[in-house]
Formats: structure tokens, C-alpha cells, sequence
């Protein structure tokens, strides 16, 4: 239930065309719902504007099932991170609308009639290997009911490739910057645009790359002003805060 609904059952027990008995049946799950493996929070919304996200990774296929058939009912937008297909298919079944991101490893369930924003997000990635983190970011900018505009493969390995899209960059309300290896793209871009930067190191590297430690490393320690970090290979985490900003 969100915050437009709760008005309505509200002016509905006003006016007399709801009796209060099944309004308290209605809103008897808020604020959260215990399903004895999850207690899913569903103030979330009201409290932070944006609905609970299901974290996949550690869970098993029927209690990813289990919360997204328990989500359906309040008829909010869902998005499943860090999935895989055998969730989706089994997801599928209770959801035929259910969208599966292969590469970004996202389930995505679209309910509300929500408009893309104006402005929009720019995600900018520094190589092709840096991908599944981008879609991961970008199906998050999007179900949140964002415009997103994304540059690919423009790395400092060849930067004029990233000179060409300046103009896209620049109209941008927020930029998110996914790069591995060094980590070098975050302060380019934080030295052209005067948006905020949402930096994400990713765990794209060969061995010195310590999983991303070293992209991270740069990227917190950019000369650039304006940046901010989030966690390796976290284009969930960086796409939220992008959100936030967009739609200030």
C-alpha cells in the first residue's frame, strides 16, 4: 500500500464508503510483513519514497518466489537485484510482466503508471567489461522513473572517444562513472562536467586490481571535486542516490 492509497482508504472511511474494521484488515501488514525467512518493510515507501529492493544473492530461488508473490499484492514497482535466470523463470510464473536484465542481473516488475523524468542520469563506463555494473545501475535509474543516457567503452585508453559525447555528458543532472582497472575515468569526468559524480569502482582488473580495491582507492582519492564513491561493483547503491538527486 503507498501513500496515495492509504489517502484514499482514509477519505473513503471519512465519507462512510469504507468501514473502518476492513480498513484495519487492509493496512494490518503495515509497517512490515513477517514471512519467517523475511520481514519485508513496507513503510519503506512512505518513509524513503522509493519501495524495498530484494537483495537475490544468498537466497534460494522459493523465498526470492515467495517475497516478489508477496510484493505483487501491494502493487507497487519491484526490483530484484543480483538475480538469476532460474529466479526469473520461477518468478515468471506468478508475473508473466517480469522483466530479466541477463547481463545486469536484474528482475524488474513495472506496476505504476509513474512518467520518466525530464532531466536525466548519464552513466558513463569506462570499457565494455564494466557492463553488467551499468545495467545493474541503469535498470535501477529506470524503475525508479528515470530518463537515462548511457556512453560506452569511452576508458582514458582512448579519451577522445569520451570528447565526442561532452554534449550528452554535460546536459546531464547527475553522472554516474563505472570503471575498473585504475579508475582513472571518474576524475576525467569530474574535471569536465560541473554535475555530481557518482563514482563506481568495479572489480574489472587483473591481479593488482585486488578485486576493485585499487579503482576504489583511486577514485576516493580523486583531485577532482564533486565526486562521491560507493561500494565495488555497487550500481544498485549508485543509481538510488542518482535518483535522489535527479528528482530534487
Amino acid at each position: 500500500m503507498n501513500i496515495a492509497e492509504i489517502k484514499k482508504m482514509l477519505e473513503e472511511v471519512r465519507s462512510g464508503k469504507l468501514e473502518i474494521d476492513e480498513a484495519v484488515n487492509q493496512i494490518k501488514d503495515l509497517p512490515f510483513k513477517e514471512l519467517g525467512f523475511a520481514t519485508i518493510d513496507n513503510h519503506r515507501e512512505i518513509r524513503n519514497g522509493y519501495p524495498e529492493v530484494i537483495y537475490c544473492e544468498g537466497k534460494t530461488v522459493e523465498q526470492v518466489k515467495k517475497i516478489v508473490e508477496f510484493m505483487l499484492t501491494k502493487n507497487n514497482d519491484i526490483l530484484a537485484t543480483r538475480a538469476n535466470e532460474e529466479m526469473y523463470n520461477e518468478i515468471k510464473k506468478i508475473c508473466p510482466d517480469a522483466h530479466y536484465n541477463k547481463l545486469g542481473r536484474t528482475i524488474s516488475i513495472k506496476k505504476t503508471k509513474e512518467e520518466y523524468t525530464d532531466s536525466y542520469i548519464a552513466i558513463v563506463a569506462a570499457g565494455t567489461s564494466d557492463l553488467p555494473v551499468v545495467e545493474e545501475a541503469y535498470e535501477t535509474a529506470k524503475i525508479l522513473g528515470n530518463r537515462v543516457e548511457k556512453i560506452i567503452d569511452v576508458g582514458v585508453a582512448g579519451i577522445h572517444r569520451l570528447f565526442a559525447k561532452l554534449d550528452v555528458l554535460r546536459k546531464a543532472k547527475v553522472v554516474i562513472v563505472v570503471a575498473g582497472m585504475e579508475g582513472a575515468l571518474a576524475s576525467v569526468v569530474g574535471g569536465l562536467v560541473d554535475k555530481p559524480v557518482i563514482a563506481v569502482p568495479t572489480s574489472v582488473g587483473y591481479g593488482a586490481n585486488f578485486g576493485g580495491l585499487a579503482s576504489l582507492l583511486s577514485m576516493l582519492n580523486s583531485c577532482a571535486s564533486g565526486i562521491s564513491v560507493v561500494n565495488i561493483d555497487n550500481g544498485f547503491g549508485a543509481a538510488y542516490n542518482a535518483s535522489i538527486i535527479n528528482k530534487l
